[in-house]
């Protein structure tokens, strides 16, 4: 009996391997490779987008997650520290906050910040301010309870140590029980730099100048003049180039933090 199982098994997945390889060859015989790799991979085409798509577009990207997730980590602190605190109307305050911007859409918030606030108030913002509200204001909501899990990952024993030494709990916080609690979040933060990255691809909505394109905008707006879709392909390559060493690096990062727990 256990013989056949393990023929049935090998059975199933010699099976699996005719079908893979069935499909994989239908795929090569149907397609029309002049018309995917005209319309597709055009090196012409591709070869005109640099250097502009690097020093303009993948730039103008780097530059907005930056901002985003600056303000983001800096507000997303301030809430973890509002939503840990013993004072109850603080920590209604940044619930309400992290439950309703974890719970809207990035591109609802965007649009808010870019055109609904300033039409209501008659009053117009610089296009970085708007990027950077737009983004960090959502990031921040995520990153607070990612801070907070941080915080509240640190042993207990570690703030009664740091009082017993004299501190007070402020300096204890600042000096001994954030910067643990960092240590602790680091690849979950890394994370959430990568999605702010190709976050920043809603950003069009806005509006953009030459000099202000991100990537996706920048290779949406050869998609339409060009009517090819080579312009993709490139700025999906791009946004891979960012973001494939960022998880490579969290992958690093949790492995070290495993070893050291």
């Amino acid at each position: 009996m256990a013989m056949r199982g393990r023929q049935r098994e090998r059975l199933f997945r010699a099976v699996m391997y005719v079908l893979f390889a069935a499909g994989f060859l239908a795929i090569v015989l149907v397609a029309d490779w002049t018309l995917i790799r005209r319309n597709f991979f055009n090196v012409d085409l591709a070869r005109e987008m640099f250097p502009d798509v690097l020093l303009i577009a993948a730039r103008n990207t780097i530059v907005y997650t930056f901002l985003a997730f600056s303000f983001g980590l800096v507000f997303g602190l301030l809430l973890a520290l509002m939503r840990l605190s013993t004072i109850k109307p603080y920590r209604w305050l940044a619930t309400t906050y992290i439950e309703i911007f974890r719970g809207l859409p990035a591109l609802l918030t965007i649009f808010l910040i870019g055109f609904g606030i300033p039409i209501a108030f008659q009053t117009r913002w610089h296009v970085l301010v708007n990027i950077t509200l737009g983004l960090g204001i959502v990031a921040a909501a995520y990153m607070a309870e990612t801070i907070r899990a941080g915080i509240e990952g640190v042993p207990k024993g570690q703030m009664e140590a740091a009082r017993s030494l004299g501190m007070s709990k402020t300096q204890a916080m600042a000096s001994v029980i954030i910067p643990q609690g960092f240590r602790l979040i680091i690849p979950p933060l890394t994370n959430e730099l990568v999605l702010l990255i190709k976050d920043t691809s809603l950003l069009f909505v806005l509006g953009t100048t030459p000099a202000t394109k991100e990537l996706l905008k920048f290779g949406r707006d050869l998609l339409n003049t060009r009517a090819n879709a080579t312009p993709l392909i490139v700025v999906g390559v791009v946004y891979l180039m960012i973001t494939i060493p960022l998880t490579q690096l969290v992958a690093v990062l949790e492995r070290r933090n495993a070893r050291a727990r």
